[in-house]
């Protein structure tokens, strides 16, 4: 797609001229860049992409973090419930802030990536529903070869990451703002990682508690991967689609190819 490729070119520009820029800060900075020169192109203002601060905006952000907590402490807590692992000391209360400034970047950058311009792009060519699907596949596929990508992990994070994908694309159609899930994103994120200490997406993080694994398949903690792997997360991320799609109904688009 031009757009990727020009993101992609325009991050290779900015590596070659500012070596030492934070990959997740150059990221959003030439994401933001790409979106606002194509949608000029298309005569519309970068609002139209779903960014709109305000007290609305706060506040879809501050609901999607709440979500994107609870799908994360329900999927440990079905873990934990069936002796997947305990909790330990980690870094403290230290490890929230730093981990909510750490997380807060990357989850934007993926957000612009997939739930922005292009989402937008892929929804009038094949409807709600189908940009939906095709997103969450290219969402999965982005973090394939993340660490800890292997074996049976492999094929359940998969799965999980599709699904998370499609959550936050649920979260986008049914608020038409990237509040809901950028918030969504965060929370999660930071709630994995820098409040209990797994790894996020296969990275591992210094989080307030440290998960101590039991003696348990893989498939109900993720191991290496993190909660992203797992069972449990299977099912929260079930739950929390389910529980989007009835607070806030898609406000569906029907594409060209799929009118009469």
């Amino acid at each position: 797609m031009l757009f990727y490729a020009a993101a992609a070119l325009g991050y290779r520009l900015l590596l070659e001229a500012v070596p030492g820029v934070p990959r997740a800060a150059g990221l959003c900075a030439v994401l933001l860049l790409a979106s606002t020169l194509f949608l000029a192109l298309e005569g519309r203002p970068l609002a139209t992409l779903g960014l709109r601060p305000g007290t609305a905006w706060a506040r879809d952000f501050a609901l999607g973090a709440a979500l994107g907590c609870g799908i994360i402490l329900l999927s440990a807590l079905l873990a934990y419930g069936a002796g997947g692992f305990h909790l330990a000391k980690g870094a403290g209360a230290s490890a929230l802030a730093s981990g909510a400034a750490f997380y807060l970047l990357p989850a934007f950058s993926e957000e612009l990536a997939f739930r922005g311009y292009i989402f937008q792009r892929v929804e009038w060519s094949l409807g709600s529903w189908g940009g939906l699907f095709l997103m969450s596949v290219l969402f999965a596929g982005a973090h394939v070869s993340n660490p800890g990508m292997t074996g049976s992990t492999r094929v359940l994070a998969s799965v999980n990451i599709f699904l998370a994908g499609a959550a936050l694309g649920l979260a986008y159609l049914g608020t038409r703002s990237l509040a809901l899930p950028l918030g969504l994103h965060v929370g999660w994120n930071w709630c994995q990682g820098a409040l209990l200490g797994f790894g996020v997406s296969g990275t591992q993080a210094l989080g307030c508690f440290v998960p101590i694994p039991h003696a348990r398949p893989l498939w109900l903690t993720g191991g290496a991967f993190g909660l992203e792997g797992s069972l449990p997360c299977t099912l929260a991320c079930s739950l929390a689609c389910y529980f989007l799609l009835r607070r806030w109904p898609v406000r569906e688009l029907k594409g060209p190819f799929f009118k009469k």
